[in-house]
């Protein structure tokens, strides 16, 4: 809900802040009066074309602040701003400020966060409709005419927006299988060259790290198998050392029990001869883990070769020819079964095809029967507005199947003929003027709470009409603000005595500078104000008393 709007320097308004309340609101004031500035000047907070002529004269820039209360967690306007990178908080009101300068620059912001005019226009219309002379927004757009039916028929679009989603799916996988097959069957002689190829070397993950270690195991052992001969001979040759411990062991043994001491002796070369041992021990396995075969690495540096010459034909890794050849062979697989696969793809796509169909179907029938009741709805408002020559119709009609979607297979649209015998056409492009808002209304009485901004203007919607009709007008505007903000700019006293609240819209001038100003009316002014309207610039005693006949009528 709009609650408050703040202008400075725009035409003839200098400085100005209105606050609003809920229900309907009512601006009134003399032909001439700035009603219209008033609504320009709402309309830029809200996005619309910034022209430098709205700055007053003399004046560097012009300003326009809009508040509104905390949007609902679930409004169309908290996706909007989140989609933008901007937060508020949920208990925050939403603030709308738009700067123009005189020399045409404008700047946006929304809670002092800097935005484009595209967003506010979004945002706008998702916080307030407009309806004026010249209004092309809100209900006369026909892209907005299917879901105000379907949410007015309580429509079940979910199932078909599953259906449709269903569909593609299946279709896309369809299209992704076909594509691989036929991308699969250009390549086929290479790919069973590849894979005949990468088969019959069968390269296995991590085997260039093997084969590259033992090669280099075997180029060491080549390098130091001289030197390991040499070692083993001088500790177990027939003149080695070990062999001399051995024999000296066993000269010691036959004399020991000759000379206590040489017992000591005869322990320390044992035990050399054990260490000597372990060390015969530990050489054979050493040289054994460095063995040299000439073959073997000849073939160990042939396998490397022509592994890692095949990594680079096939421009991947050596660890990745695996893969790469088993996903060789599935495309392979592919083409040999792919007519196959193919077909049971086929039969899904049409199965899912169906089930969007019946559902798509089975909406249209729901839409038949919401349209017709939409239809006379608004036909039982069209007389009292004095539109009773008009008709109304909401046409659902079928669309190319290439136009089918989640939303289903109709294109709906509402459309008048306003006089007997003419053809039906656009809303837009038939009414006008105060005609053309009275349509507004009906649609939107009759459209109650499926949708729409929370606050509703209209703009002179009693233009040229009077008496029981400005009664209808007014009755049907209190209605509706039983469940949306309404504010309305009105020259009728039936419309102006049902307002909660009244504004008066006056034009000022000291002789030199001419200002707009907007005065909140108390209960006796808001009297003598409708009294005005009754009877013109002579406020008669009759008038008064008129006046107060239709206040108290509420």
């Amino acid at each position: 809900m709009l609650t408050a709007l703040s202008i400075r320097n725009v035409v003839l308004i200098e400085a100005l802040d209105l606050d609003f309340g809920s229900g309907l609101g009512v601006l009134t004031g003399e032909t001439g009066a700035g009603k219209s500035i008033l609504l320009d000047s709402l309309g830029l907070a809200l996005g619309a074309r910034a022209d430098s002529g709205l700055v007053r004269s003399g004046e560097a820039q012009a300003s326009v602040t809009a508040t509104f209360d905390p949007p609902r967690a679930d409004h169309r306007s908290r996706a909007l701003l989140a989609d933008n990178g901007i937060d508020i908080d949920p208990g925050e009101p939403l603030i709308i400020r738009r700067l123009v300068k005189a020399d045409g620059g404008s700047r946006a912001f929304i809670n002092d966060q800097a935005c484009s005019a595209a967003l506010l226009r979004d945002l706008g219309s998702a916080l307030v409709e407009i309806h004026g002379q010249h209004d092309d927004r809100g209900l006369l757009n026909p892209r907005g005419h299917r879901a105000l039916l379907d949410a007015y028929g309580r429509c079940d679009t979910a199932l078909v927006a599953r259906a449709y989603h269903g569909w593609r799916e299946a279709a896309d996988r369809l299209a992704e299988s076909r594509a691989a097959v036929e991308s699969a069957a250009r390549d086929r002689d290479y790919l069973t060259h590849a894979v005949e190829e990468l088969s019959r070397f069968a390269p296995e993950p991590g085997e260039e790290a093997i084969l590259a270690e033992e090669r280099a195991t075997m180029q060491k052992g080549a390098r130091l198998s001289d030197d390991l001969s040499a070692v083993t001979e001088c500790l177990t040759g027939s003149d080695g050392g070990l062999a001399q411990l051995r024999q000296a062991a066993r000269r010691l043994d036959r004399i020991v029990a000759e000379h206590a001491p040489l017992a000591d002796v005869l322990a320390a070369l044992d035990r050399a001869v054990i260490e000597a041992g372990e060390a015969e021990d530990l050489l054979a396995e050493a040289a054994e883990a460095l063995s040299f075969d000439p073959a073997r690495l000849d073939s160990i540096e042939t396998r490397l070769f022509d592994l890692r010459g095949l990594g680079r034909k096939h421009q991947v890794q050596p660890d990745e020819l695996a893969a790469l050849r088993d996903d060789m062979a599935a495309k392979l697989a592919a083409i040999e079964g792919g007519e196959e696969q193919l077909a049971a793809l086929e039969k899904q796509v049409q199965a899912a095809a169906a089930i969007y169909r019946e559902a798509a179907q089975s909406l249209s029938a729901e839409r038949q029967m919401a349209a017709g009741k939409l239809d006379a709805a608004v036909a039982a408002e069209l007389a009292p507005l004095k539109l009773d020559a008009a008709r109304f119709r909401t046409v659902v009609a079928p669309q190319d199947e290439g136009q089918w979607g989640a939303h289903g297979l109709d294109r709906v649209e509402f459309e008048i003929s306003t006089n007997p015998g003419a053809p039906f056409a656009p809303l837009v492009k038939i009414a006008s003027g105060g005609e053309l808002s009275r349509f507004i209304l009906a649609l939107k009485v009759a459209l109650a709470e499926q949708g729409g901004a929370d606050t509703l203007i209209f703009d002179e919607i009693d233009r040229g009409v009077g008496g029981a009709v400005a009664s209808a007008i007014g009755d049907r505007l209190a209605r509706l603000s039983q469940t949306n903000q309404i504010l309305v700019v009105t020259h009728s006293p039936q419309v102006a005595a049902r307002g909660a609240g009244h504004m008066l819209i006056a034009k000022s001038s000291d002789g030199t500078v001419t200002r707009t100003g907007v005065h909140a009316l108390s209960e006796g002014e808001r009297r003598e104000e409708i009294a005005r309207m009754l009877s013109g610039a002579e406020i008669t005693a009759e008038a008064r008393a008129q006046a107060e006949r239709l206040l108290e009528k509420l």
